[in-house]
């Protein structure tokens, strides 16, 4: 089902204003200053982007200096990074599969693994998803996760009410128009989904051997990528309404002992 979610998806997001590939070719970056910071000098390490759609933030890592490896379920957004790849004149490999059978497709240790923004709620268990992280990790090497703020996930979509949970109690199933690249983009999708309380999320990577070293929560969201959105200033977005009370984003570095 999520599959071809994203594959309807990603038709819609190479052509859309919100990813604007024509500003990306030329600039060759769409991270944001949180992940830019949390990453460091990028310059001669290895990188493994989880869940990295049509491979915009792979391809800005790569140009940054690291050599990365994307992963992503959806193939259109596989074959759609590695024409960005080659157009581009950059050396980033993609890999299309489920992330957690990556095992079977990726045999390389990384200094690195990076996945960012709306990517683990299409993953149902965390423990599993741990195991792929510190698995592909060098001892010593890096973890970063920026994504949205699990609170964000118990509104309905009008932003009006507490509509899930925020524990992981089931799946969440829903069908929905449009995309948030394309409101008004015409296609209509089922998807799946799972909310994953900080908790949850912090004690699979530690029990994986991972290390706790920053962990951040912001009041905005770098995108307007939500219904019902104000910006507060450049870049940054809030909730009309709910400006300066919602946990929106945050941000966990962990390093894999050695």
């Amino acid at each position: 089902i999520n599959k071809k979610l994203w594959n309807d998806k990603t038709k819609v997001h190479i052509n859309s204003e919100f990813y604007n590939n024509k500003e990306f070719k030329r600039t060759k970056n769409s991270l944001n200053k949180i992940e830019l910071d949390a990453l460091g000098d990028l310059k001669g390490k290895s990188v493994l982007h989880l869940q990295c759609h049509f491979g915009q933030d792979t391809l800005s890592l790569q140009y940054l200096g690291a050599q990365c490896t994307g992963v992503d379920l959806s193939d259109e957004a596989i074959k759609y990074a590695r024409e960005l790849n080659d157009e581009l004149k950059l050396n980033a490999e993609f890999i299309c599969c489920d992330i957690y059978d990556l095992k079977n497709h990726l045999d390389k240790k990384f200094d690195i693994v990076f996945t960012s923004y709306g990517t683990i709620g299409w993953l149902p268990d965390m423990d599993k998803w741990a195991d792929i992280v510190s698995h592909f990790l060098k001892p010593g090497g890096m973890f970063l996760i920026v994504d949205f703020h699990p609170v964000m996930w118990m509104f309905d979509n009008d932003f009006k009410f507490f509509q899930y949970s925020y524990f992981n109690l089931e799946p969440i199933v829903e069908e929905l128009e449009g995309t948030y690249a394309d409101r008004n983009a015409e296609i209509k999708n089922k998807e799946v989904g799972w909310n994953h309380n900080l908790s949850e999320v912090l004690n699979a990577l530690l029990g994986k051997g991972l290390q706790l070293i920053e962990f951040n929560e912001y009041d905005y969201s770098n995108y307007n990528c939500f219904k019902n959105m104000v910006e507060i200033e450049k870049g940054k977005f809030q909730i009309a309404g709910l400006e300066n009370k919602l946990p929106m984003m945050y941000s966990i570095k962990m390093v894999k002992n050695k």
